[in-house]
């Protein structure tokens, strides 16, 4: 008994260990791709709350980590806990859907970024 026991017990280890490493791995990359803002509320990180910023899979599916971000959104923890309450609810059949192949962000944080660009070049 104690020998399935130990047996069970490293394999929890083990998967959660190669969990960790995934999440640091395309954690480190979101982190490098995307500015630390959160897609959902424009809220504003700094080197100081950066572990308040995670990483989301638009699909809900952590193992599809594209290496070019294509499949996240850097979203603050409380945006974060609120899309997968509205995944979880749409699977349970609660409410509205859920579109995981469109774009589902809210706020775009740069979108006059371009404009102000060419303003302040104008200006020189």
């Amino acid at each position: 008994m104690s020998k399935d026991r130990s047996k069970l017990d490293q394999i929890v280890i083990d998967a959660r260990r190669a969990a960790e490493e995934r999440s640091l791995s395309y954690r480190e990359q979101s982190l490098r791709l995307h500015p630390w803002i959160c897609g959902r509320c424009a809220r504003e990180f700094t080197r100081a709350n950066l572990h308040e910023l995670t990483v989301h899979h638009k699909d809900h599916n952590h193992d599809n980590n594209p290496p070019d971000g294509s499949n996240w959104e850097n979203l603050c923890l409380y945006c974060h806990d609120n899309e997968h309450q509205r995944y979880v609810n749409h699977l349970r059949g609660y409410g509205g859907s859920v579109k995981t192949e469109q774009k589902v962000t809210t706020s775009n944080p740069f979108a006059s970024l371009a404009d102000m660009l060419k303003q302040s070049k104008s200006d020189e």
